[in-house]
């Protein structure tokens, strides 16, 4: 049960690439004012927690209404997560839209970034690989995580600098890769 742990908090944590988006991170908490940084943190936490548990908890409804396979959804959610691991390695720019300030900060930073669709498209397969109990104890351990690095962004960014945190970034991407591959396996088999 601690392996199927490991495994589902590590897939998560890859995916969610808390540590790869800290320039990110940075980028966006630097325009909210210090007294409201807990709070902003707070609030993309809950909003990144919303949309993943929603997801963890009535996308395979979602997908039985849809008459949609679990595994294409296996095969297309590989296909989504190869291409953010290959975006991560390679460097490949997919246009996003970002906005600044504490109020519009909260839907880049809760969704995609904290909670994108790799992150649900890897929750919902967990689910079924590892059961909900340890996909929701390893998704709220990636959220805390998340938070913790929300919060302390200006003393990690100092540590990690942007090169240390590209060069982590990289690494994750290869991992990501990986892990869509084997999604597309599972699914195609």
């Amino acid at each position: 049960m601690m392996i199927e742990f490991l495994k589902a908090f590590f897939g998560i944590f890859v995916v969610m690439d808390t540590l790869g988006n800290l320039p990110v991170f940075f980028t966006f908490m630097k325009a909210v004012p210090a007294a409201k940084k807990i709070e902003v943190s707070r609030q993309a936490i809950v909003l990144a927690g919303a949309v993943l548990f929603l997801f963890l908890f009535f996308g395979y409804h979602l997908l039985t209404f849809f008459n949609i396979d679990f595994n294409s959804f296996k095969v297309a959610g590989g296909i989504i997560v190869l291409i953010f691991g290959l975006k991560l390695v390679l460097g490949f720019k997919i246009p996003e839209e970002h906005s600044h300030g504490s109020k519009t900060a909260l839907v880049p930073l809760a969704t995609p970034l904290i909670t994108g669709p790799a992150t649900i498209t890897t929750i919902m397969i967990f689910s079924f690989q590892y059961g909900f109990l340890l996909t929701i104890l390893a998704s709220l351990l990636n959220l805390y995580v998340a938070y913790f690095s929300l919060v302390r962004v200006d003393r990690l960014h100092k540590i990690l600098g942007h090169q240390g945190s590209d060069a982590l970034s990289k690494i994750m991407g290869l991992v990501l890769t990986a892990i869509g591959v084997g999604f597309i396996q599972q699914g195609w088999i």
